[in-house]
């Protein structure tokens, strides 16, 4: 791939400028991940703020999701447009100067431009993270950089909500996004020493599949709008949501045609008819929404029905880190002796365990039940993901490899936004439908309903006098307990069906194969 890193060196030890390029790739990726999710817990204030209502509001998230999910898959050809260096030193600057944009934000407008520009410019430090990974360093070290990757890809959803809510409530929400500028200070320190000056090749620019990228651009956007706003604007009842459907059909079938009239098509989906790579992104799929999907089912029911703030919600999910943590320093070793498949199924059913674990929820479960599904969901999420990564790059040759990367990371953030659309329909959905049974089974005729509420009417009346009032506010703690019991068994259902979905995976992994230790460049056999 022109332009994008130096040969990977072919002996057995990298040198320390590769290093350094590996450390500069993972901190750019790790900055792009948790901020995706570091305005969640901040939202409120940030909402306050800019004078933005809460539906409003989901779009400084969705903003950032949008544009990131374009950018992924156009990384490769950008790299080879400007460079590698280059490339990834203008979107770090371009990264800070919207990132500062944000955090001085007084209106919803300004803000949502400067989340575009974050998803953007943040969405190139994904897959390149890869590809340098793959390019410089040998084989007998890529479990090692992959398992750095790896680690970005797992911690920064789960930082980003506990760094947000942290910074929000103990020094000004604009500091979710001013944290920015030390981070991509040091990372630009870091391309700047690791790797090398590079050219621009303009030619690629000009012979670009733009059929491609003009549905690359318009296919994905409004595929990610649809997936996060289609449920607050009831799918297909929106006029919205109808016009961005056709917007998104007509964007793939433009990718489609670019398939067949360019040479080299922006998205090379011609990847996929190998089977091995086919597989991956499969499961990656899957795992993606399990991972967005449990960074939303979590915090919610610690919010809804456990009384949780965003503090207090953020250490339960950190737990889930601390395998990736504990086991960083012998997982490369691991990764390096454990046949893939093996380590994959045994993360897809650790992973499957711990959402059966939430399955038992009550309305009295709070942060301490979750202990021991969150420790295994960790063990689990590190031992599918990290294989997955070495899995992918190994799938395919070293001039693939930025094709390969920007596709698999585009599969795991359309997981993510796939599963948190089916999540929040099923939500919404079940839980009206369990309210509206418990409801009809507290009638006039059931002798525990009668029971529950004069009880309740007689201890309100003791404190107030007035019976009229008892019995209003018996009432209304009957249909609060009705609402919390509708939440806590909807939520037990979607932790079951991500159970089940996790599980379906597990074929797939029988077709990943690991690469043999020492080959310079693995085939992209078919």
């Amino acid at each position: 791939m022109a332009g994008a890193a130096q040969p990977a060196p072919h002996g057995e030890r990298a040198s320390a400028s590769d290093w350094v390029a590996v450390a500069a790739g993972a901190l750019g990726a790790l900055i792009a991940t948790l901020d995706i999710s570091i305005t969640n817990s901040a939202l409120p204030q940030i909402q306050g703020e800019i004078g933005a209502t809460g539906t409003e509001g989901t779009w400084i998230s969705t903003g950032y999701l949008m544009s990131e999910i374009v950018m992924i898959p156009l990384a490769a050809w950008l790299t080879r447009v400007f460079g590698l260096r280059n490339f990834l030193l203008a979107n770090s600057t371009l990264f800070i100067a919207f990132s500062m944009m944000c955090g001085w934000s007084h209106s919803l407008g300004m803000m949502i431009a400067g989340r575009i520009g974050q998803g953007f410019t943040g969405g190139a430090m994904i897959p390149t993270a890869q590809t340098i990974i793959r390019t410089r360093l040998p084989p007998s070290q890529l479990p090692v950089g992959m398992t750095v990757f790896g680690l970005t890809a797992l911690l920064g959803p789960l930082l980003g909500p506990v760094v947000g809510g942290w910074l929000a409530e103990n020094i000004s929400w604009s500091w979710c996004f001013f944290v920015n500028l030390p981070v991509c200070l040091a990372l630009i320190t870091l391309l700047l020493s690791g790797l090398d000056a590079d050219r621009p090749h303009w030619e690629a620019f000009f012979k670009a599949d733009w059929v491609g990228i003009v549905g690359l651009a318009i296919g994905l956007s409004s595929l990610t709008v649809v997936l996060e706003e289609g449920q607050r604007e009831r799918w297909f009842e929106s006029h919205m949501i109808v016009s961005l459907s056709w917007v998104t059909f007509a964007g793939m079938a433009l990718i489609a045609i670019s398939q067949f009239t360019s040479k080299k098509p922006i998205l090379r989906l011609s990847l996929m008819r190998n089977a091995r790579f086919a597989s991956v992104n499969i499961i990656v799929f899957m795992v993606g929404a399990g991972l967005y999907g449990i960074s939303y089912l979590l915090p919610q029911f610690l919010s809804q029905v456990a009384g949780y703030n965003a503090e207090q919600s953020g250490v339960v999910m950190l737990l889930s880190g601390l395998p990736a943590i504990l086991t960083m320093p012998f997982l490369p070793r691991l990764l390096d002796k454990v046949d893939i498949r093996a380590l994959v199924v045994i993360g897809l059913l650790a992973f499957a365990w711990s959402c059966f674990l939430d399955t038992s929820l009550t309305a009295l479960s709070v942060g301490h039940d979750f202990t021991y599904s969150q420790l295994i969901r960790g063990v689990g999420q590190i031992l599918a993901m990290m294989p997955l990564n070495q899995a992918a790059m190994a799938a395919v040759s070293r001039e693939e490899s930025g094709d390969a990367a920007g596709l698999y990371n585009m599969a795991r953030n359309l997981g993510g936004s796939v599963g948190l659309a089916i999540i929040g329909t099923l939500i919404d959905r079940r839980e009206t439908f369990h309210t509206a049974v418990l409801r009809e089974s507290v009638t006039n005729n059931s002798l525990i309903g009668q029971e529950r509420i004069g009880a309740s009417a007689a201890s309100f009346f003791a404190q107030t006098g007035d019976m009229a009032y008892a019995k209003l506010q018996a009432l209304g703690q009957i249909a609060a307990q009705i609402q919390t019991q509708s939440m806590v068994i909807t939520y037990s259902e979607t932790f079951w069906l991500l159970g089940v979905a996790l599980l379906a995976c597990i074929p797939l992994a029988f077709l990943l194969k690991k690469p043999q230790r020492g080959a310079s460049a693995p085939s992209a056999g078919h």
